[in-house]
């Protein structure tokens, strides 16, 4: 963004002390439609609609959920949000629109708007051009009904699955969640809405992976695993919004670090965007992290710090503040610069110009279209791992097809279990019981149906609920097994907020054993003797090292995090055969919860040793997961050497050995030999996806900048330093060439002087994809910082 226009500057000097306040608040016109703990107390007196006029006579600065707060029709509800912004430019003095945020994390969080996979399918996927389509598609809808922020992506770095809102993250990689990150915001800025990064910074690192927990991250972590997703979704996404993060860092609450929020993310990186605070963030400064006395204080301690824009309300902006600069006690000026940078972006939005919101609205909009349900269907395919398989799938292949199939599980006829913690069903409309989801989703038992056809009989039994100890649906499920020539049993998860699910915002664990009694559900229907397909249907990773390398295990386990609407579907396609599986773990999958918080990013101190009676490696590692078809890496050539700052080159021929059509995840590792501090034993480089039809072959060529190899030294200066340095090809972080699931390691040498990032150094490696038949095609890798 240019420096702040004349147009903005003039309204500026306009305005009064309340005009002013009320451009940095949110309102949210809820309706007693409450989906958060404290929401009722903190916005007391906000969501009345007869106080419309009175509320904004000074102008408003962002309409909060105006879509996604309770079920409303699209339509009708765009007819009032017109009317309202033109009420807002016709009766207030400055006639200013208010701009409308909406959460999208899987897809438009309002009614009849279709669920697209979680952000750890995104993960799981390792497609960043199929995440970029997703979030443009998304923002097409919410352009098209008046929305100009979303509330999205989510960058925190996964270091403990036990904390619930795993499954709006994406990976535990921070390169994979930059790479996957900004692809979402370039998408979804694409079509002219404001992507917000969240959440800045360190919230996923809360203590025993506990909801707005401490952090205690050193500055090196925070440097170097928790920032560089934020760094590359601004440096090369664009994005035009930050939110803070409820997490307090040794101490300091993140809505009040001026460290953060100012030095860093304006001075140090130049971001000119907007600032808004996570809801209630401000308030909590006060109720929560007792840093401030009452809502003037945390008010004041948040502007300062550098929260441009108070959300969901007005509860610390608006009242306590005034009465404070009108006491004397708070300089106007940090107003005045929040004030600067919100009009700046709504100009941006073009919410500033004459004609806005003249035109007419949408008298019928489409917000799950044949292309949304065409994306969400891919992302699923590609997001599904298989984790362990005896040759009992795929079905089609079977020496013997299946004719009776039982189908079995909490999660096997239920549409809920298909969709994260931030979809409108599992987030508001659970609230509304009397509402029917408005969108198309077919549960597993349904679309496994469809996918089979006449020809096999399938029978079902719930068994078990997701949560509590009733055992009293084992015999049927057992029964249905008994009789049938091959068991699904679908297990897993319920999304959703504070207490009401499994897993999401505030449902943490302290255990990652599956919820209730579905372990014992499971071996219930194993021990009958017929084979056992598991489906993990989740949104965070569980201990199930039993049904994967126990002895009396399931014949194939799949995993699947909250594939969305096509989920079912997708699931279905891979087990008869019909989709080929090539999702990777995007998240290490767990031995036990007493092993974590855990990273395949360890250094050497991290792993297993002979000093220690306790064994964090997990049972299946980081970038994990099989195909019906196996590839083959061969004729890794590495560049010699490369100077400190440069960029060096790596090329590795696939191959396809197998007898069917394969999507290949080439993930390329490497790892510092010597170092100031301790580094990593393995770290992803670069990673491509490629297609490759039986017996194919492809060279795929990787530029990777070193800076994949930056660090914050002793000094907490990012520096690329010079040394050997191993680089390999394998099939995931733990690959070996002895297992034949990697290429031999190559040593590389990084010579010169130690080479100090800047702003302006590369984040994206390049890939060339030659195939055998020598057709070439030039495709943008993953960022590389």
């Amino acid at each position: 963004m240019p420096e702040t226009s004349e147009r903005v500057r003039a309204l500026h000097t306009q305005m009064t002390l309340d005009e002013k306040l009320a451009q940095i608040v949110g309102y949210w016109l809820y309706q007693n439609g409450v989906v958060a703990p404290m929401q009722s107390e903190m916005a007391a007196g906000q969501q009345d609609a007869g106080r419309l006029e009175d509320v904004t006579r000074n102008g408003l600065g962002h309409y909060t959920r105006v879509y996604g707060t309770r079920p409303v029709d699209p339509a009708e509800r765009a007819a009032w949000l017109w009317g309202e912004q033109r009420r807002l430019k016709r009766e207030t003095r400055l006639g200013i629109p208010a701009l409308v945020h909406e959460e999208c994390l899987t897809g438009l969080a309002a009614w009849k708007a279709g669920a697209f996979p979680t952000p750890l399918a995104w993960g799981a996927a390792f497609d960043p051009d199929l995440v970029h389509e997703m979030a443009a598609s998304i923002g097409e809808s919410m352009r098209e009904l008046g929305i100009h922020q979303g509330l999205a992506p989510v960058l925190d770095v996964i270091r403990d699955p036990r904390w619930g809102r795993v499954d709006e993250c994406i990976a535990e990689d921070p390169y994979v969640v930059g790479v996957l990150g900004t692809s979402y915001v370039t998408g979804l800025q694409s079509a002219g809405v404001h992507a917000t990064l969240k959440h800045f910074v360190g919230y996923s690192g809360s203590r025993a992976g506990r909801n707005h927990a401490p952090v205690s991250a050193g500055p090196r972590e925070v440097a170097d695993v928790f920032l560089p997703p934020f760094e590359m979704a601004l440096f090369d996404g664009g994005a035009r919004s930050v939110m803070n993060s409820y997490a307090e860092i040794d101490g300091v609450p993140l809505g009040s670090s001026e460290e953060y929020l100012t030095d860093l993310l304006r001075e140090r990186w130049g971001f000119d965007g907007v600032v808004v605070a996570d809801y209630f963030a401000v308030a909590f400064l006060e109720v929560m992290h007792a840093i401030a006395a009452d809502r003037g204080g945390a008010a004041a301690a948040a502007l300062t710090a550098g929260i441009d824009v108070e959300l969901p309300t007005g509860d610390a902006y608006l009242v306590p503040l005034a009465e404070r600069i009108r006491a004397g006690e708070f300089d106007e000026a940090f107003v005045d610069r929040a004030v600067l940078r919100a009009l700046a972006q709504k100009e941006e939005l073009g919410l500033l110009e004459p004609d806005a919101f003249e035109d007419e609205p949408p008298t019928h909009i489409d917000l799950d279209s044949p292309r949304h349900r065409d994306i969400a269907r891919h992302l699923a395919e590609e997001s599904i791992v298989l984790l362990s398989n005896d040759g009992i799938l795929p079905f089609a292949d079977a020496s013997v097809s299946p004719s009776r199939i039982a189908v079995i599980g909490p999660n096997a006829h239920r549409a809920e279990a298909l969709m994260g913690c931030y979809s409108f069903a599992n987030h508001v409309l659970a609230h509304h019981p009397e509402f029917p989801l408005g969108f198309e989703i077919p549960t597993f038992l349904e679309a496994f149906e469809a996918e089979t056809g006449a020809s096999t009989e399938v029978v079902y039994a719930k068994g078990a609920d997701v949560e509590g100890d009733d055992r009293r649906g084992f015999d049927e499920a057992v029964t249905a097994a008994t009789t049938s020539d091959v068991a699904i049993i679908v297990v897993g998860d319920q999304a959703g907020l504070f207490g009401r699910g499994t897993v999401g915002e505030g449902n943490d664990s302290e255990t990652l054993e599956l919820p209730g009694v579905q372990r014992d559900l499971v071996e219930a229907v194993i021990a009958t003797g017929t084979p056992v397909v598991m489906i993990a249907l989740t949104g965070r990773p569980y201990a199930i090292g039993w049904a994967l390398d126990g002895e009396n295990r399931p014949a194939a386990v799949l995993q699947a995090f909250f594939p969305g609407e096509e989920g079912a579907a997708a699931l279905a396609a891979v087990l008869t055969g019909r989709v080929n599986p090539s999702g990777r773990l995007p998240v290490s999958l767990p031995r036990a919860a007493g092993s974590q918080p855990y990273t395949y990013l360890h250094p050497r101190l991290g792993g297993a040793s002979d000093v220690t009676a306790t064994d964090p490696t997990p049972v299946r590692p980081f970038g994990f997961g099989l195909s019906y078809s196996p590839v083959a890496y061969r004729d890794l050539v590495v560049d010699a050497e490369v100077t400190a700052g440069g960029a060096f080159a790596a090329s590795v021929e696939v191959v396809n050995i197998g007898a069917r059509t394969v999507d290949d995840v080439v993930q390329l590792y490497g790892r510092d030999v010597v170092a100031s501090v301790a580094r990593p034993v393995v770290q992803l480089l670069a990673f491509q996806r490629v297609t490759l039809e039986p017996g194919q072959s492809m060279t795929v060529r990787f530029s990777v900048p070193t800076q994949r190899f930056a660090f914050s030294d002793r000094s907490m200066t990012r520096v690329v330093e010079p040394g050997d340095v191993e680089v390999w090809v394998g099939a995931d972080a733990a690959a070996t060439e002895a297992a034949g699931t990697a290429t031999s390691r190559a040593t590389l040498a990084v010579t010169g002087a130690v080479h100090v990032l800047t702003t302006a150094d590369p984040r994206l490696a390049t890939c060339d994809m030659v195939a055998s038949d020598a057709v070439e095609s030039e495709v943008m890798a993953v960022a590389a910082r």
